[in-house]
């Protein structure tokens, strides 16, 4: 008899599914079972990626920087995947380089959505219906920024340390409840996020052939949803070996 997959039947929420890391994700949990739903806002990435996942992988088109179809897209998400979600991955992020005095305030602004408020929403919106099953699973992808400052990260780094704060929040409040959480925090990760920035070009930053591939941090997030059920990995942070 063929040996079930280790996320046989648990279905999961990937944001930012459509790329990097988020991709990445997604295909490391679909590998091992789990049926897979994939929000992004660019919707041909994300139905071809759905196509290539099966399973009964979903595709939802959404920019999470708007509460409302955020918000929305949510309420779907149990009639599409058979109910909510088990494992829920806030991955979705927006990232710029830019010294404090040249960023706008719309700039900060739309990166503490993305970052910050987002992943608030989404965990606000899925973590009751947990709770009430006794169980599932919230990893949060962090980033080394949420702990480390850096010239021109104003934004991203104010985001960061604004989301490690919620997930310690949220540890705090759910011991006990049966849903676990996690932060993944990894170094620089070789995505398309760095392609404005272009770091082989610039001094001090970390060469593109030395961060970590997105298929790495999947494995850490893999890593920590399938841990024994008695086991919470807190915070697991990543660098390049």
């Amino acid at each position: 008899m063929r040996k079930p997959l280790p996320l046989q039947g648990r279905t999961a929420l990937v944001t930012g599914a459509s790329r990097g890391i988020g991709a990445a994700v997604a295909r490391r949990l679909a590998a091992s079972g789990a049926r897979v739903a994939l929000l992004a806002r660019s919707k041909d990435p994300l139905r071809s990626l759905a196509q290539e996942l099966g399973g009964g992988a979903i595709g939802l088109a959404c920019d999470v920087r708007d509460t409302v179809a955020l918000a929305r897209a949510l309420d779907q998400l149990p009639d599409l995947i058979g109910g909510a979600p088990s494992i829920v991955v806030n991955n979705a992020g927006a990232f710029f380089i830019a010294p404090a005095l040249e960023t706008s305030v719309e700039a900060f602004a739309e990166t503490l959505a993305v970052n910050l408020t987002a992943p608030f929403a989404v965990v606000r919106a899925l973590l009751p219906a947990m709770i009430k099953a006794g169980g599932g699973h919230v990893v949060t992808i962090g980033s080394i920024a949420d702990r480390s400052t850096y010239p021109g990260n104003a934004a991203y780094a104010a985001s960061k340390h604004g989301l490690r704060a919620l997930h310690e929040v949220l540890r705090a409040e759910l011991r006990a409840s049966g849903v676990r959480v996690s932060l993944v925090s990894p170094g620089p990760v070789n995505t398309d996020l760095w392609n404005p920035i272009d770091p082989d070009q610039q001094p001090g930053f970390t060469p593109r052939a030395a961060m970590l591939a997105p298929e790495a941090v999947a494995d850490a997030v893999y890593w920590v949803v399938t841990a024994s059920p008695e086991l919470n990995v807190d915070e697991l942070r990543l660098s390049r070996s």
